[in-house]
């Protein structure tokens, strides 16, 4: 039987430079395929060309044994191929129902059973998402469940599913890979690519590995293991360097106390929330989606507001705050980096000198009214290189640049700043294992330069690889800190669903 999908020598370039270079590919009916590499390794360049969203410089691609060139993602869509991208593609002024039907509506429409016909549907997939709801006061996580939806309701013959699983707790993953068995049973082909190994070893039949926008290796999952993956995607293994345990003299002791929140509360999110940090420590912070760790700490930063009337206290180097908006918070030092990069960390068709001059300015370091184009260049180049951010130069726009990478712009943005207390959420997420050893260093040093560094992750192996205290979040407020010596995966997991 010929491959639903076959790509033959193909080849994407930007600007003479190859994303993609003579790759071969391609996805048998009714198989999960693992597509696994670094950042910038060209996964999602290749699918996107099968999904019609760009189109190769050279080679040919076949579709049920047709030559073929998708011009656009209507036209593929149309063909049967649907691609869940990683940062979403819904529209933020409109509900989940009506992103879930955008395109297939029928001509005549009645909203109430727009709404029943999308509860039920969202239901039937296991996802808890109110279809009513706008999209733009939605989480990640949900936001990526109905972005799945809309792909199964199209019921594509091929979906592509670019990191599907990077804001979902636990659960939702169980329903998720339930979901693409009862797709594979009935004939649907799909490629997933994934930064997580064990869920690609997990739940795929074939993988295939890029290393700097070239074919390394493909064949049955079987055949592999984490050690293999890890050693073919970077030329080395890596196993040894990430989650390992720490030797109990490696906690590092707290500092001076930076931050002391007492009873915060912020309307039905947060509810008298107490805790403090310290410098020269990572305060890892725990907990699944909705139990309020995101909103506690966007209290903290200025970007949310806690209640006016009993909405607890902050005291920053024991001085009572209360910030109005983020740079207030920033110039006293304190710095949130997001976990949402596309919305709210990065200006997308700006160049990358641009987005790490603009938290420059924001820092409120720079004197003057005129900016010098080469000072921003400097900065630009600088920042590049301690980071190690792959791109062709300072001038390249960020929305060019692979997830890792943005990512990467994204952190270099807040250290910018110049922070004495910097808050990551979610630091790795969608980022290959190279780069998240690098964002694990770049973290441990600013702890180690007397930094206080509170890190939220709901991967657990993450936040007990670094944290020197843990706080765990269940339903608006802080339950429980744990010493990493004492604590397990499970007296975590036990605390945050308890």
């Amino acid at each position: 039987m010929d491959p639903i999908i076959r790509m033959e020598n193909v080849t994407k370039s930007y600007r003479s430079v190859p994303a993609i270079k003579d790759v071969d590919f391609h996805l048998n009916k009714g198989e999960i395929h693992a597509l696994l590499g670094e950042n910038g390794a060209g996964k999602s360049t290749l699918t996107k060309m099968i999904a019609g969203v760009v189109e190769p410089t050279k080679g040919k691609i076949f579709h049920k044994g047709r030559e073929t060139v998708f011009t656009s993602p209507n036209q593929a869509l149309e063909a049967g191929i649907a691609m869940v991208f990683q940062e979403t593609s819904l529209v933020p002024s409109m509900t989940v129902a009506q992103n879930l039907y955008l395109g297939s509506e029928n001509f005549l429409n009645r909203l109430r059973g727009t709404f029943i016909s999308a509860q039920q549907f969202l239901q039937s997939l296991n996802f808890s998402v109110d279809p009513t709801a706008m999209v733009e006061t939605l989480g990640a996580a949900q936001r990526q469940m109905v972005e799945i939806a809309r792909a199964v309701h199209h019921k594509a013959e091929v979906i592509i599913f670019d990191e599907p699983t990077a804001t979902l707790t636990p659960e939702e993953k169980r329903h998720f890979f339930a979901l693409i068995r009862r797709l594979k049973e009935s004939g649907v082909s799909i490629v997933f690519i994934s930064h997580a190994l064990e869920e690609a070893l997990y739940i795929s039949d074939r993988l295939t590995i890029l290393r700097d926008g070239e074919l390394v290796e493909t064949g049955p999952t079987s055949d592999y293991d984490r050690d293999k993956i890890v050693a073919a995607m970077v030329g080395r293994t890596l196993s040894g360097e990430l989650y390992k345990k720490r030797d109990a003299t490696e906690y590092r002791k707290p500092g001076h106390k930076i931050l002391s929140v007492q009873d915060i509360s912020m309307g039905s999110m947060v509810h008298n929330t107490s805790f403090s940090v310290f410098e020269g420590q990572i305060t890892g912070v725990f907990g699944l989606i909705g139990s309020g760790r995101t909103e506690t700490f966007k209290i903290v930063s200025g970007i949310y507001k806690r209640d006016f009337k009993r909405g607890g206290q902050i005291r920053l180097n024991d001085r009572p705050v209360r910030y109005y908006t983020p740079a207030e918070a920033v110039r006293d030092g304190i710095v949130y980096v997001t976990e949402d990069r596309k919305t709210e960390g990065i200006f997308e068709k700006m160049g990358i000198a641009e987005n790490l001059f603009a938290a420059h300015l924001a820092s409120g370091k720079e004197k003057g009214w005129i900016v010098r184009r080469s000072d921003m260049q400097a900065l630009a180049e600088d920042w590049i290189g301690k980071l190690n951010i792959k791109t062709i130069n300072a001038n390249a726009e960020v929305v060019e640049l692979s997830g890792g990478n943005q990512q990467k712009v994204v952190i270099g943005k807040g250290m910018i700043q110049k922070p004495r207390l910097i808050i990551f959420d979610e630091p790795t997420r969608g980022v290959d294992v190279a780069a998240i050893a690098e964002i694990h260093q770049l973290i441990n040093n600013l702890a180690d330069a007397g930094l206080a560094v509170v890190m939220i992750s709901s991967y657990l192996p993450e936040i007990m690889n670094l944290s020197d205290r843990i706080l765990v979040c269940r339903h608006g407020r802080i339950v429980e800190e744990l010493s990493p010596k004492e604590a397990t995966e499970e007296t975590i997991m036990y605390a945050a669903v308890h």
